[in-house]
């Protein structure tokens, strides 16, 4: 006699039956899947968040290096021109590039902001040159010229010839901004308005080579009662940031 052959489970409705999902355990499997969504997408973007301040903190490391080799070439003074530019800009908003640009080993432009513009940073400027950076303009000024502002306008409508300074006359480097974040960009706020804002936190480069992630209410206020290192108290001088 001839024997049956054997049954497999495939052909088993009740083992088909096990093998598959009821709706229930469908959604369970969704939940869960959708907790741990929630949990793990915060972290992400705090990695994310952190690599870019990072990023923006080792192109603040670039601009000191392109500072301290125009200082070498300079007699130990720092960049300056006449504020603002023959094309209407001011120096200390980003065109400050165009005099340290040689040493940052690689053309900077409009085009290639580079090293200049934070990965952070999606400010829209309106049609104006993109840059992250502000280089604070008690580098080109005197401290009896800084002592004479006290208004946000000082710093943009109001013209005063460049005196270089020499980095001999920073008087606290570690606690005096050089180069800075002008966006709050790793920490945003509603209505940032730059070093004209006493709200978030921003990068900043000191006279010293330091690099700090600093909260803006820790920041000195300056003669125009804002945490802007265009105008520190006795400019060059001055402090922003006790330390």
């Amino acid at each position: 006699m001839r024997a049956e052959p054997a049954k497999t489970s495939s052909s088993n409705p009740e083992v088909l039956r096990d093998l598959g999902f009821t709706l229930i355990e469908l959604m369970v499997v969704i939940g869960v899947i959708g907790l741990l969504l929630s949990i793990l997408l915060p972290v992400i973007s705090k990695v994310r968040t952190s690599a870019f301040k990072l990023k923006c903190a080792h192109n603040l490391k670039q601009a000191h290096l392109a500072i301290q080799m125009y200082l070498n070439e300079n007699d130990s003074i720092y960049p300056a021109a006449e504020d603002p530019q023959p094309d209407g800009y001011w120096l200390w908003m980003g065109r400050w590039r165009k005099l340290i640009q040689k040493h940052l080993g690689q053309q900077v432009t409009e085009e290639n902001p580079s090293v200049l513009v934070c990965p952070q940073d999606t400010a829209d400027r309106g049609g104006q040159e993109s840059f992250s950076y502000a280089y604070s303009m008690t580098f080109y000024h005197s401290s009896q010229q800084i002592n004479q502002m006290d208004s946000v306008e000082d710093t943009y409508l109001f013209a005063r010839p460049s005196i270089p300074q020499k980095s001999s006359n920073v008087a606290r480097p570690s606690g005096k901004i050089l180069i800075g974040e002008w966006y709050s960009n790793h920490l945003p706020v509603n209505g940032d308005n730059g070093w004209w804002c006493w709200e978030g936190a921003r990068n900043f480069l000191f006279a010293d080579g330091s690099i700090l992630f600093v909260k803006v209410s820790d920041i000195k206020a300056a003669r125009d009662s804002l945490p802007d290192a265009n105008l520190t108290y006795d400019g060059i001088k001055g402090i922003d940031l006790p330390r």
